[in-house]
């Protein structure tokens, strides 16, 4: 199969197997959302996901937060890792939201990038997934499974998501990295990996890695 083939390959397989499909971080609307995600780096969405209702039974929207300390936003948001930056940039940007939006979530990458903590993946995610603008976030496990797919070469994550938009339709990108996630969780994780379990990567998969993967035939 060439590039295209194997593009399409993943759409049919991934349609099949998450015809609808979740989004990972619970949340009410695009500010809760942009809080989680932020959350999310370094961290796992099941921990953030256990993390959130604490924070957001005390302030789920920007007049609330900015009432909290940097302190308290820290100390509850603490079990999700790099809690100093991440607690200065709740706080920051929702200073922010309510100065410069209204208390609204902008629905502009420039302007959410220009939020404190806030970087590339968390608009593209906030974009995709609150407002429908096509985008496609990429995540460790998009970026490991697109090298492993041959569908990128893995060099960083700025390449991955590239490749990824020139590959597939953009009307796609919104339900394609979510699919793509769930399938890396699921089928071809990082860790505890069962190649056998992996359709995509048995059929598509970067040969150097299916060598290595695939044990050979003993001669005798």
């Amino acid at each position: 199969m060439n590039k295209k083939e194997r593009g399409t390959f993943v759409i049919n397989t991934l349609k099949d197997l998450y015809p609808s499909i979740p989004i990972p971080l619970d949340h009410k609307d695009p500010y809760t959302l942009l809080i989680a995600v932020l959350l999310s780096a370094q961290c796992t969405d099941v921990r953030v996901n256990k993390i959130t209702p604490l924070l957001f039974a005390k302030a789920d929207n920007p007049r609330d937060m900015v009432k909290m300390s940097v302190e308290e936003i820290k100390e509850i948001i603490r079990p999700c890792g790099l809690s100093p930056m991440k607690s200065k940039g709740i706080h920051g940007l929702s200073h922010i939201l309510l100065d410069q939006y209204n208390g609204e979530v902008p629905q502009s990458f420039e302007a959410l990038e220009a939020l404190p903590a806030v970087g590339h993946k968390t608009a593209s995610v906030v974009m995709s997934q609150a407002f429908g603008v096509p985008a496609f976030p990429v995540d460790t496990h998009i970026h490991r499974l697109m090298y492993r797919w041959n569908l990128s070469n893995g060099k960083n994550v700025t390449q991955t998501e590239k490749d990824a938009k020139a590959l597939f339709p953009k009307e796609l990108w919104n339900d394609l990295h979510l699919q793509i996630i769930w399938y890396g969780r699921e089928y071809s994780p990082a860790r505890g990996w069962i190649i056998e379990k992996d359709i995509i990567t048995q059929t598509i998969g970067r040969k150097s890695i299916l060598n290595k993967t695939i044990p050979k035939k003993i001669s005798r």
